[in-house]
């Protein structure tokens, strides 16, 4: 599905900064923005007519990939190469990663990458993604402008990134959250989620949060897809499924899972009040035209109930639209329904994405000399799993979890970590 090399180039976007020639007053990542560019890549395109949201997916993991490899070249100066050694660029980005990404489906996903670099067939999808970069850009600007003011070309700077913002107003979701419109709360809403910090009370190498977490498990979702030869609107639900799954945490905060299941009945508990908070403060600030689309990714069904209509949630749940559109559970392989018409969606494999996502997670720190009880309970509980039930569908996540174990070296630390356990 993915090899180890090519996670680690992913987790690489968590130690990279950004903006680092200003004042900040939080650690600005790059792996966190590209999450908040994918999540306004979303809003955006479902506005508009005939958008390939296929494209969408794969333009924003494509242009995450390179822009990890040209990180040390500083935006302006990268556009600036492009106008003129563009095609070396393109060249020189792709044999970085070819190695990591030259088995994934059969060579497919390099072609399409190739062909991707060079398009001039889908403009709009590319005004969209472009529109999205810039926007998570702008609302990164806000936070900079803040502790800058004293610089005394912060406000030519602050001129040039509110005038680029014209370049997108054909798009109606950019003109929406230029007018700060509801659509404008949820690129708030999830930008905040930057603030909350994964493990929060551990220490970790590198320190990752909610936001770009998300990100991570949508890339791992679409990898996924791809190794199931999921359809494209399964692929499509998949991707944003992973990148929303956490989007409530923005009003609830993380709880850990020793606190959430500790207390008998206290997870019923938060999750009943998640979805509270889901209906009057997240799904109101969708737009109708796509709202109920949105409900279905985030994981809520109607559930039978002789009093009243009482919606759950529950993102890690298979399930399909039946022939009346309406969300219902998929009990077995969702290659029986592997069809654009049912909209399936993998929740299953995402939360074994979701788990491996915290494996790597636990695993890099460890891996860098960085351990605590936490971060070792978390990586041998969440191995032990992986070797109980190691395959969803035709993946073996456990395979994933034993290359990724020989790369980083844990191999040979955790034999030793399980034996300091029972000891």
């Amino acid at each position: 599905m993915i090899k180890a090399e090519l996670i680690e180039h992913i987790f690489k976007a968590a130690g990279i900064s950004r903006w680092n020639d200003y004042p900040k007053m939080v650690d600005l990542l790059e792996l966190d923005k590209q999450a908040h560019k994918a999540i306004i890549a979303y809003l955006i395109a479902k506005f508009e007519d005939d958008v390939d949201m296929k494209y969408i997916v794969e333009a924003c993991i494509f242009d995450f990939l390179s822009r990890v490899v040209v990180t040390d070249i500083r935006p302006n100066v990268y556009h600036e190469i492009l106008k003129n050694k563009k095609d070396e660029m393109n060249k020189w980005v792709l044999a970085k990663l070819e190695p990591m990404i030259d088995d994934i489906e059969n060579g497919e996903f390099l072609s399409r990458f190739k062909i991707y670099q060079n398009d001039k067939m889908h403009e709009k999808e590319q005004l969209i993604v472009k529109a999205a970069s810039y926007l998570a850009t702008k609302w990164e600007f806000s936070i900079v402008y803040q502790s800058s003011k004293f610089l005394n070309d912060i406000d030519e700077l602050k001129s040039k990134v509110d005038e680029e913002i014209e370049d997108y107003y054909e798009l109606i979701g950019v003109r929406k959250i230029a007018m700060n419109q509801k659509l404008a709360k949820i690129v708030d809403l999830s930008g905040r989620l930057r603030f909350q910090r994964r493990w929060a009370q551990t220490q970790r190498i590198p320190p990752t949060n909610v936001l770009g977490h998300m990100l991570v498990v949508a890339i791992f979702g679409y990898f996924y897809s791809l190794a199931v030869k999921a359809c494209d609107k399964r692929l499509e639900n998949n991707f944003y499924c992973a990148l929303f799954h956490d989007l409530p945490e923005s009003l609830t905060r993380d709880i850990i899972s020793p606190v959430k299941y500790g207390v008998n009945g206290l997870d019923e508990i938060i999750s009943e009040y998640e979805m509270r908070l889901i209906d009057e403060n997240i799904l109101p600030l969708i737009p109708q035209s796509y709202r109920s689309e949105f409900a279905y990714i985030l994981g809520i069904k109607e559930e039978p109930n002789l009093d009243k209509t009482i919606y759950k949630k529950n993102e890690f749940e298979n399930r399909i639209l039946n022939s009346q559109n309406k969300a219902i559970s998929f009990e077995g392989s969702l290659g029986a329904k592997n069809e654009d018409k049912f909209s399936p969606i993998d929740g299953k494999a995402l939360k074994y994405c979701d788990k491996l996502a915290a494996f790597v997670e636990a695993g890099l720190s460890i891996s860098y000399g960085v351990k605590n009880t936490e971060l070792i309970n978390g990586l041998l509980g969440m191995d032990k799993f992986f070797e109980n039930q190691p395959c969803v569908e035709s993946v073996d996540f456990a395979k994933i979890c034993a290359d990724i174990k020989e790369y980083f070296g844990l191999d040979k630390t955790l034999p030793q970590m399980t034996a300091a356990q029972t000891s």
